[in-house]
């Protein structure tokens, strides 16, 4: 049996919505909030556009609900960082942003938010722990680690909706 598909849709301004269609043929989505907070939906079965339960979710008790639908993969030599208070985060750089071209010291990030960028994904390649030097480009995801504040204020640096 092939893996289910997740489809991955960013709503400004709230978050990204996942959707997962089951073996069963039921729609389920996460709303994940820039908050930290998740909001699990189950649609009817009957119609699949319709939400039957909608459940909202702290970031801990989403991170423990995780710990629970997938214990095969908690290692002691795992660090999850819900447990230290921190986030990691998926921000993108738009081509049209004041930051296309110029450097990552230039944004004072670390500086000003105390989020670190620990990766940058530009197309197919990963770049571990970016100088400040590296300089960005239209398109690339910049990995976030910090507490919610500081994430939430690096995207308000790199212009993020």
């Amino acid at each position: 049996m092939s893996a289910p598909r997740l489809r991955a849709t960013p709503l400004p301004g709230i978050g990204v919505q996942y959707d997962l269609e089951t073996r069963e043929h039921r729609h389920l989505s996460v709303v994940a909030h820039r908050d930290g907070t998740r909001t699990v939906n189950v649609y009817r079965a009957d119609d699949p556009d319709s939400c039957a339960h909608s459940l909202r979710l702290t970031g801990s008790e989403a991170g423990s609900l995780i710990d629970a639908l997938k214990p095969s993969h908690h290692s002691p030599s795992l660090l999850y960082t819900t447990d230290l208070g921190l986030v990691a985060e998926r921000i993108e750089v738009a081509a049209t942003s004041r930051w296309n071209g110029r450097e990552l010291g230039d944004t004072k990030m670390r500086t000003d938010t105390g989020a670190s960028v620990v990766a940058v994904l530009r197309r197919a390649e990963a770049i571990p722990s970016p100088a400040p030097d590296f300089r960005l480009a239209g398109g690339d995801t910049l990995i976030v680690v910090g507490t919610r504040e500081g994430v939430d204020a690096a995207a308000t640096i790199l212009g993020r909706e």
